[in-house]
């Protein structure tokens, strides 16, 4: 059996776990994660557009507008 190793989100969702939240704070927590990262993502995604010099155009064009 290959053991694995907890990585630092999961600890510190097992530490929020342990205080026993009602479902309407893990509504709440989910929602933030979810949040944080969308924005992430969406940063990396306008970074490489930037980077990249890509247009609205090219979006258009490659997504079939």
């Amino acid at each position: 059996m290959v053991t694995q190793k907890l990585n630092a989100l999961q600890l510190e969702l097992l530490k929020v776990y342990s205080l026993d939240p009602t479902e309407e704070d893990l509504l709440a927590i989910r929602k933030m994660l979810a949040q944080y990262f969308s924005e992430k993502l969406t940063g990396k995604v306008q970074q490489a557009i930037e980077q990249r010099n890509i247009t609205e155009q090219d979006l258009e064009t490659s997504l079939g507008f």
